[in-house]
């Protein structure tokens, strides 16, 4: 067995060094101690670590819907940063249920050394767990309003300066019957892009009816049903702005059954890319942002403090940025309704 002694004795530093490097931590000779790590095979215990330190080398990721492609990201980001400090990455999925999620926490919160959350709402009671249990905790994509999330790192984006801007784009093309298929308002997400897209719409005097307001769960089937309401209007929107990727899958769903065309009949935007965004025919115009190095940020804060990094909590919000394709277009010259017959 290739013991951490003999690393250190073939990079020519002390064993301190070599278990700082493996934490992450900024150290001289890296490079040489990196070249005796692959030369010797060597593989840190973790057991043995966890033995003599106390420390468990895990960290739990709770979010709220593990098949959405941005929390794959996310974790993925996560998992990458983790790798230099030896932790282990375990994935929790909430469901979106509070519930779930308080019972999650309260059974992960002595096995790890610290946690990467999304909460399910704004109004969340899950951190207080962990708060009393003395973990660490990051808030990812997602922020809480009560006490409990006082003194938390947070990584966010700008999701109503996203908001703002795909409104903005479909206004400079002329579109006046704007209608937005909002996430739930009681999640950080889902309040912030239905804000930007009102605020945006009222700054440039374009009124959003009540009708063209709906309220879904971020999940597909809730993006079909909605995009189905509005087209079932008298007079439907000439454009929408879905506020995440899963509900814009369901909407194109809805559009393809009520073989409504996109960009001529229709316009779309969506909050988040897909992999297959431009392949779509016409391809997707979306609001981007990025998700691994969002998961990665959230990663290193929760690092740092787990190496004793003390001070105040850091709320950081990355940049989002309007991604134009083939969806959008001018609304149609005689502001023809978009309604057609589902498919049999």
């Amino acid at each position: 067995m290739v013991a951490i002694s003999d690393v250190a004795a073939r990079a020519g530093v002390s064993t301190a060094t070599v278990s700082r490097h493996l934490r992450g931590q900024l150290v001289r000779s890296a490079e040489a101690i990196e070249a005796a790590i692959a030369e010797l095979d060597y593989t840190p215990s973790s057991v043995a670590r966890s033995l003599k330190s106390g420390v468990k080398y895990a960290v739990a990721m709770v979010v709220p819907d593990v098949t959405n492609p941005f929390f794959a990201s996310v974790v993925k980001g996560a998992e990458t940063a983790s790798r230099r400090a030896q932790y282990n990455v375990f994935l929790y999925n909430t469901d979106e249920d509070p519930a779930r999620e308080q019972k999650i926490i309260r059974a992960v919160v002595h096995n790890v050394d610290g946690i990467i959350l999304a909460p399910t709402t704004e109004h969340d009671e899950a951190p207080a767990i962990a708060r009393k249990a003395g973990v660490p905790l990051v808030f990812i994509d997602r922020t809480i309003a009560t006490d409990a999330g006082d003194g938390v790192d947070t990584v966010l984006v700008d999701n109503t300066g996203g908001a703002a801007a795909a409104a903005r784009h479909l206004i400079d093309l002329g579109h006046r019957r704007i209608a937005v298929i909002a996430g739930p308002l009681d999640t950080t997400p889902g309040r912030e892009r239905y804000e930007g897209v009102l605020g945006e719409c009222r700054r440039r005097r374009v009124p959003i009816p009540e009708q063209y307001r709906r309220m879904s769960d971020f999940r597909e089937d809730g993006g079909y049903q909605q995009m189905l309401a509005l087209l079932a209007l008298e007079t439907p929107p000439t454009c929408v702005i879905s506020c995440n990727n899963s509900m814009t899958v369901g909407a194109l769903k809805a559009l393809a059954d009520m073989r409504v065309s996109v960009p001529e009949e229709l316009s779309l935007v969506g909050f988040d890319d897909l992999d297959l965004a431009p392949l779509l025919s016409p391809p997707l115009t979306v609001v981007r942002r990025d998700a691994v190095a969002q998961g990665s940020l959230a990663m290193r804060l929760l690092l740092k403090r787990l190496e004793g990094e003390t001070g105040k909590a850091r709320s950081i919000t990355l940049d989002t940025s309007l991604t134009v394709r083939g969806s959008c277009a001018p609304p149609p010259a005689d502001g023809r309704p978009a309604r057609r017959k589902a498919q049999r």
